[in-house]
């Protein structure tokens, strides 16, 4: 990154260690994103695409929102699925000279939120851990908004009857866990259909 600007290679460096998410990056009165991050945000939420000098020919890519407004368009990216990296100014500009220190200061996952605004009054919005035995697996259910928390271990022939009354409980998030050498860590997002997800979990344990 030797042609980048400073400012450019902070970001790079924010960028990487967040390669999962959609990096709002705070630039005075703005988050702004940059590269595929702000060709994503550009079609997802309709915005203007625009550019940036960046120590290059080429500008970089860019597209910003207000920081005042952000966390509308942060729910919009949320509700499709993404996960957003909230990178803030850590220092007073005015009182700095040359590169403000940021910093990654929260990521917000579908799974995750908390503002009431990006919430759905009528339901729960849960996380789910799962851990797979042989005939069985384990399960906890946890609502960050609320602070439920619900667990419980079934075996392969209550699995049928877990999903059929689990309508209500659908996770957006699963993590699952093996607990024997056979099967390999795997972690799940649903921005789509979530009841077909959710069930796919299940379907080893089913059979």
């Amino acid at each position: 990154m030797a042609d980048f600007s400073p400012m450019m290679k902070q970001y790079f460096e924010m960028k990487e260690k967040y390669p999962n998410t959609i990096l709002f990056f705070r630039l005075g009165d703005f988050y702004e994103m940059f590269f595929n991050d702000a060709k994503t945000v550009s079609q997802e939420l309709e915005l203007t695409l625009t550019g940036r000098e960046c120590g290059q020919e080429e500008r970089a890519p860019m597209c910003g929102v207000p920081f005042h407004s952000a966390e509308t368009y942060i729910a919009k990216l949320v509700e499709k699925g993404y996960k957003v990296a909230i990178c803030e100014q850590m220092e007073d500009p005015k009182l700095v000279k040359g590169l403000v220190k940021r910093d990654v200061i929260r990521v917000i996952t579908p799974g995750t939120v908390l503002e009431n605004s990006m919430l759905d009054e009528t339901k729960n919005n849960y996380i789910c851990s799962l851990c797979y035995q042989e005939g069985g697996v384990g399960l906890c259910f946890a609502d960050v908004s609320t602070g439920e928390l619900y667990a419980d271990q079934i075996t392969a022939s209550d699995a049928s009857a877990l999903l059929s009354g689990t309508g209500c409980m659908l996770p957006w998030s699963v993590w699952s866990f093996p607990c024997i050498g056979s099967f390999r860590l795997r972690r799940k997002e649903f921005p789509g259909n979530l009841e077909k997800a959710w069930r796919s979990c299940f379907y080893r344990i089913s059979l």
